[in-house]
C-alpha cells in the first residue's frame, strides 16, 4: 500500500535511512514497498538488498518535483522503466531540460499524480493518488468519473513526530530560511508515517476499486537486478576471444622489452595471470587502461600506475606500472583472484596540470553515455550541523560561530541551544548534498542511464547518483584517475633542464636512479625537501633513523610511515631491528624465510598472505580473503570467524602447536587492518627516486618546479629557501624577467607574479604576454602606457622591486608613478607610430633604511627575499650549536636560535605534544619535541625566530631536541613606520608557520608492542 516512500537521500527532505525505512515497512506488515526518492535513484540498489532481508518485494521509482511543487510519482514496471526515468532526470540535470508538468510518454512506467496536478487526459499508465484525508472530496461529482484511475497515496517521510520536526528543520535549511517562516507547501503533512497495512485498507474500504488499482500497480512492478554480472565495458575489441588474443600479444611484446632474457619464472607468471584475467573476463579492463596510458604517452605526459594493480606482471609488461612484481615478490592474488567478489581497480596518477586532458580523452573516446564519475554523498558534519540548524532556529552569526567551533560541553545551556543540539545530533551521518568522487570513473557497456540518472556538478564532468561502494556492489570496476603535484614537479623539471642545459633525461631509467650513490647518500641524511612522499619532517626523520641507503628500505619506509602501521607498533620495532640485526631472533623459521627482508615483521598487506600461506598452509586466495576480512570496510565479524577457524585448522594439520599458532594469529590480527599494499609503497618509492635524482643533479631547476607546482608539505617560503641552499640566486619579481610562474636563467631564479598576493591573475598573465609581443619595458612610463593597471597595483609592483631595472629607488618611483597617473588617460595605450620621449622628473634624494625592502617583501610575498629572517632580529646572538653538529651532542643541553618552519600537534596519554621543524642561521633543518607540561609554560607564539634550550636525544642517527625553555625573539620595528608605533609591528604578523594536526591515538611505547624478539619455545606436553 506504500507507493511513495522517501529516505534521507531525498536530500534535506526525508529523515529515514534505507535500513530504517525497510524495517519500518516490515513492522507495518508490508509485502511490497515502493521507493520514490525525490529526483534521485541513489538508494535503489541498497533498497533492493535490504528488502530481500525482510522478504519484501522491492519496487522503485522517483518522485518528480520542480522546486517545491510535486508534479507526479513515477514507478518503474521493470529495469527498462528505471532507464526511462533515469533519462528524464538526466536530460534535466545535464542538458537543462525542464521537468515536464505532465509526464512524458513512458512505455514501462506507471505515473501517479497528486490531486493538485491532474492532466486533462490520463494515459493508460497514469493514475491519481488519493490520501486518506482527501477521501471526503470524492463525494463530488467531478471526481466520480476518475475512481477507476485512483490509487492509495500514503507517503512515507519520517518515523515519529520528533522526526517531523527534523523534516521541517531540513526544509528550512534547504530554503535557507527560519523554521517559523516556512510556507505550508514547503513541508509535508505530519501523518507521513507508517501505519499497519490493515489500517490503511480499512480507511479505503468504501472504495474497493482504489485498493484494487493500488494492488494492480504493485503486482505489475518488479525490480530484478543481477549484481554479479560485470557492468563495465566488457570488450575493448569485438569479443572475449579477440580481447584475450590482443592482451596476450601485447603482454609478450612488453615482456621482451622488460625481460630481455626470458626466464621460466617470468613465463610461468605471465601465463598464470593471463589465465585468471581471461577466465574472469578482465582482458577488456586491462586493454582500456592501456589505451588511456598509451594516449598519455603520445602526449608526452608522465603517469604512475600504483596500488594493487602493480602486483601484476601483465601491468608491468604493458607499461601501466613501473614495478617488477617478481623483483619485489608481489602476489598477483592481492590484485585479482577467483575468490575476490569486489572488482579490482587501477590507480593511475597524472600531473595535476594534465589530468583534465586525460579525462577529456576518456569521455570523448568512450562516449558521454557510457562514462561518468562515481558520486559521493557529502554528509552533515559537526560544524555544518550546528551552523545550519542554528541558522534555522534564528541564532545570530556570532552564536553560530561559537556553536560550530566549540565542543558541545561548552555550549550555552539555554532552551534554543538545547534544541539545536537535540536535532543537530539526529542529523549526523545524513547526506547533505551529492558531489563528485575525487578520482573514480566508470566506463559502462550499456548506457549508464540503464542503471542511474546522471548529474552535472560544477566541475563539468557528469556523475552517477551512487557512490563507489554501490558501483562495486552492482558490478562496476572503476578506473581511478588521480592527480598529484609530485609528477608535475618532475615533468616541469625535465622541461626546464632540457631548455636551460640542453639535457634530455630518461626519467623511466629508475634502475639507474636506485643504484646512484649520491641519491642514496641524500636519502640516508633525509635531504629530501621537495621530493614526492619523502619530504615531511616525519619521513625525513624516519629516513635518518634507518640510514636509508637503498630501494628496498625506502619501500619499507613508505609503508611503515603510514599512521596505521606506526599505530600497531611495527614502525618502532622495524627501526630497532634494522639498526640491531644481531639483537633479535626470528621466533619461527617461516618468518625468517618469508619476511627476512623486513626482519620478520609484517610491513605490507602482502605479508599477511605470505604468513597465512607458508605458516598456516592456507591458499594464497584464502590468504587474501583473510587480509580483506580484517581490514577497512570489508571487515565482517562472521567472515573473520570463518577465516580464523580455517587458519587454526590448517595450522593444526601442519603440526604447529596451538600456542604458536595463537601468537602468529595475534600478530596478523593486530596488523592486517592497518597495513599498506607493498606495490603501493614500491610505486611511491620509484617516484621518490625519480624526484630525488633530479634534486641531486639539477637542484635549481627541481626546486623551481616544486615552487611552481605548489610545493607539497611546506609553504612556498621553504622551497624558496631550499632553492637558495641549492645554489639558486633568488630574485624578486621583475616586469622584464619574470613570468607568471617562477623561472630560472642559469643560477638566477626570478619569482613569478603568481606569488604577489594582491596582483590580479589577469594582470599577472598580461605583463609577460605584452613583453613577449612588443619587447622589454623601457621605463615606468613605458610600462604604464602598455599595461592596464591602476595606481594600487602599480604601487605593489614598485614595492616588490619589479621596476629595479630602472635603477631608481622605490620612493622616487612612487612619486613618479603618481605624477604619471594624474595626467594619464587609458586611450593613450593605443599603439603610437612614434614613441614619445620619456618625461624626466627632477626629484629630491630620499634615503631608505636597508631593511625596508625586507618588510616590503614580507607584506607582499609573505617572506623576505633580500635578507634572512635572522638579519631582522634585534639580538646578535645566533646560537651556541648549529644543526649539522647536533649528533655530537647526545644527552647534552644546547641553546639554539632558530626560525620556525612547521609544527605538528600529536596526541599523547599526557596531553597534546608538538613536534617542531626549524632552520638555523646556516639554513640547515633540525627538529624539536615539546611535551604538554612544557608547552603550558613555553607555548608557540606564531611564526618567527625562537631561542630554544633543551636536551639533544639522538635516536638511531636522528637528533631531536627535547625543549625545556623557548622564547620568541623580537624582530626590529618596521622601519617604514618609524613614526607610528602601532604599525611598526603590524607586518610581523604575516610571518608564517606551517601547522598540521593529527587526531590519532598515541603510538604504543616499546613495552606495549609485545612482539617477541626471541625464538618462541613451545612446551611439549
Amino acid at each position: 500500500m506504500f507507493l511513495n516512500s522517501h529516505t534521507f537521500h531525498s536530500l534535506r527532505y526525508g529523515t529515514l535511512s534505507v535500513e530504517e525505512l525497510v524495517k519500518q515497512a516490515a513492522g507495518a506488515g508490508a509485502k511490497e514497498l515502493v521507493l520514490t526518492d525525490i529526483n534521485t535513484v541513489t538508494a535503489i540498489y541498497d533498497f533492493k538488498k535490504e528488502c530481500e532481508k525482510f522478504g519484501i518485494k522491492p519496487v522503485v521509482g522517483v518522485e518528480i518535483r520542480k522546486e517545491n511543487q510535486l508534479l507526479y510519482m513515477t514507478i518503474a514496471k521493470d529495469e527498462t522503466g528505471i532507464a526511462e526515468i533515469n533519462r528524464l532526470l538526466t536530460n534535466h540535470n545535464c542538458d537543462g531540460a525542464e521537468l515536464p508538468q505532465v509526464s512524458p510518454d513512458f512505455q514501462n512506467v506507471f505515473v501517479i499524480y497528486p490531486l493538485q496536478n491532474i492532466p486533462e487526459v490520463l494515459k493508460e499508465n497514469e493514475f491519481i493518488g488519493v490520501r486518506a484525508e482527501e477521501l471526503n472530496l470524492l463525494i463530488r461529482a467531478e471526481w466520480k468519473s476518475f475512481l477507476d484511475k485512483m490509487v492509495i497515496l500514503h507517503p512515507i517521510t519520517f518515523k515519529t513526530k520528533k522526526e517531523f520536526n527534523l523534516h521541517r528543520i531540513l526544509r528550512a535549511i534547504d530554503q535557507n530560511t527560519l523554521i517559523s517562516k516556512l510556507a505550508e507547501n514547503d513541508f509535508c503533512s505530519p501523518n507521513e508515517v507508517f501505519e499497519p497495512v490493515s489500517t490503511i485498507i480499512e480507511k479505503f474500504k468504501r472504495y474497493p476499486e482504489i485498493i484494487q488499482n493500488t494492488q494492480f500497480i504493485l503486482h505489475h512492478c518488479e525490480f530484478n537486478f543481477d549484481f554479479k554480472t560485470p557492468k563495465n565495458k566488457i570488450y575493448f575489441t569485438e569479443n572475449k576471444e579477440t580481447d584475450a588474443a590482443l592482451l596476450r600479444k601485447l603482454a609478450y611484446e612488453g615482456l621482451d622489452e622488460r625481460y630481455p632474457e626470458r626466464t621460466q619464472i617470468v613465463i610461468d607468471r605471465i601465463e598464470k595471470e593471463l589465465k585468471v584475467v581471461t577466465e574472469m573476463n578482465f582482458a577488456g579492463y586491462f586493454l582500456i587502461t592501456l589505451d588511456i596510458v598509451k594516449y598519455s604517452m603520445s602526449r608526452g605526459f608522465l603517469h604512475v600506475g600504483r596500488g594493487s594493480g602493480a602486483n601484476s606482471i601483465i601491468s608491468y609488461c604493458l607499461g601501466i606500472t613501473e614495478i617488477c612484481p617478481i623483483e619485489l615478490n608481489l602476489y598477483f592474488e592481492r590484485f585479482l583472484n577467483q575468490h575476490r567478489n569486489n572488482p579490482p581497480d587501477f590507480d593511475i596518477d597524472w600531473s595535476w596540470r594534465e589530468r583534465d586532458e586525460i579525462l577529456k580523452y576518456i569521455f570523448e573516446r568512450y562516449g558521454k553515455e557510457h562514462v561518468a564519475f562515481c558520486g559521493t554523498n557529502v554528509e552533515f558534519k559537526y560544524r555544518s550541523i550546528f551552523r545550519e540548524v542554528g541558522k534555522a532556529f534564528g541564532l545570530p552569526k556570532e552564536e553560530l560561530d561559537v556553536l560550530a567551533k566549540n565542543p558541545m560541553a561548552t555550549h550555552d545551556d539555554n532552551k534554543v541551544v538545547k534544541l539545536v543540539q537535540k536535532y543537530g545530533m539526529l542529523l549526523e551521518k545524513f547526506p547533505n548534498q551529492r558531489s563528485m568522487h575525487s578520482c573514480g570513473i566508470i566506463i559502462s557497456q550499456e548506457p549508464l542511464t540503464n542503471y542511474t540518472a546522471l548529474e552535472m556538478p560544477p566541475k563539468g564532468f557528469p556523475i552517477v547518483q551512487f557512490d563507489m561502494n554501490v558501483a562495486e556492489d552492482i558490478g562496476f570496476e572503476k578506473f581511478d584517475i588521480l592527480s598529484q603535484r609530485g609528477l608535475g614537479t618532475i615533468n616541469d623539471t625535465l622541461k626546464l633542464v632540457h631548455k636551460n642545459q640542453g639535457v634530455t633525461i630518461d626519467i623511466h631509467n629508475t634502475k639507474f636512479f636506485k643504484n646512484d650513490k649520491n641519491c642514496n647518500d641524500y636519502l640516508s641524511i633525509g635531504k629530501t625537501i621537495g621530493c614526492f612522499y619523502i619530504e615531511s619532517p616525519a619521513m625525513r626523520g624516519l629516513l635518518r633513523r634507518l640510514k636509508c641507503e637503498d630501494y628496498p628500505t625506502l619501500v619499507a619506509a613508505s609503508s611503515i610511515i603510514r599512521p596505521g602501521v606506526a599505530k600497531s607498533g611495527m614502525m618502532k620495532e622495524y627501526i630497532f631491528r634494522h639498526n640491531n640485526p644481531t639483537q633479535f631472533e626470528y621466533f619461527h623459521d617461516v618468518f625468517k624465510e618469508q619476511l627476512g627482508e623486513t626482519y620478520g615483521i609484517m610491513v605490507y598487506q602482502e605479508d599477511v598472505i605470505k604468513i597465512a600461506l607458508h605458516f598456516g598452509g592456507v591458499s594464497a586466495d584464502d590468504g587474501d580473503v583473510l587480509r580483506r576480512a580484517m581490514s577497512g570496510k570489508s571487515r565482517s565479524i562472521q567472515k573473520l570467524q570463518e577465516v580464523r577457524e580455517h587458519f587454526f585448522e590448517s595450522c593444526a594439520q601442519k603440526g604447529h602447536p596451538e600456542q604458536l599458532s595463537k601468537e602468529v594469529y595475534r600478530q596478523i590480527e593486530s596488523f592486517a587492518g592497518y597495513s599498506f599494499c607493498k606495490a603501493h609503497s614500491a610505486s611511491y618509492a620509484v617516484e621518490s627516486y625519480q624526484s630525488l635524482y633530479l634534486k641531486v643533479y639539477y637542484p635549481i631547476e627541481f626546486m623551481v618546479s616544486a615552487i611552481n607546482n605548489g610545493g607539497g608539505f611546506y609553504r612556498t617560503e621553504v622551497y624558496v629557501h631550499e632553492c637558495r641552499m641549492s645554489g639558486g640566486k633568488i630574485q624578486n619579481p621583475c616586469v622584464n624577467r619574470s613570468l607568471v610562474e617562477t623561472t630560472v636563467y642559469s643560477e638566477d631564479v626570478f619569482l613569478g607574479f603568481m606569488h604577489i598576493e594582491k596582483l590580479e591573475s589577469k594582470t599577472a598573465h598580461f605583463i609577460p604576454e605584452e613583453r613577449a609581443k612588443n619587447g622589454d619595458y623601457t621605463s615606468l612610463e613605458n610600462f604604464i602606457k602598455r599595461v592596464p593597471v591602476g595606481i594600487e597595483t602599480l604601487q605593489i609592483l614598485i614595492f616588490v622591486g619589479a621596476f629595479r631595472f630602472t635603477g631608481k629607488p622605490k620612493n622616487e618611483l612612487l612619486i613618479e608613478a603618481r605624477l604619471l597617473m594624474i595626467h594619464f588617460k587609458p586611450e593613450y595605450r593605443l599603439p603610437a607610430f612614434f614613441e614619445t620621449p620619456v618625461q624626466e622628473y627632477q626629484l629630491p634624494t630620499l634615503k631608505r633604511n636597508p631593511f625596508e625592502d625586507a618588510f616590503d617583501e614580507i607584506e607582499i610575498l609573505g617572506f623576505s627575499v633580500s635578507c634572512s629572517p635572522f638579519d631582522l632580529l634585534q639580538t646578535k646572538f645566533r646560537g651556541e650549536v648549529m644543526a649539522k653538529d647536533l649528533p655530537k651532542y647526545h644527552k647534552r643541553q644546547v641553546r639554539m636560535l632558530a626560525y620556525l618552519i612547521s609544527r605538528k600537534h600529536v596526541p599523547t596519554k599526557r596531553g597534546t605534544m608538538f613536534f617542531g621543524t626549524w632552520i638555523d642561521v646556516e639554513g640547515n633543518f633540525f627538529d624539536t619535541a615539546h611535551f604538554p607540561d612544557n608547552l603550558q609554560k613555553y607555548p608557540f607564539q606564531g611564526g618567527g625566530c625562537y631561542l630554544l634550550a633543551g636536551m639533544v636525544e639522538v635516536d638511531f642517527h636522528f637528533p631531536t631536541i627535547t625543549v625545556f625553555k623557548m622564547a620568541k625573539m623580537p624582530f626590529i620595528p618596521d622601519p617604514r613606520y618609524a613614526e607610528d608605533q602601532e604599525k611598526s609591528y603590524e607586518v610581523h604578523k604575516k610571518i608564517n608557520e606551517d601547522v598540521s594536526m593529527t587526531w590519532r591515538k598515541p603510538y604504543p611505547q616499546e613495552s606495549e608492542i609485545g612482539l617477541p624478539r626471541n625464538k618462541m619455545v613451545v612446551e611439549k606436553r
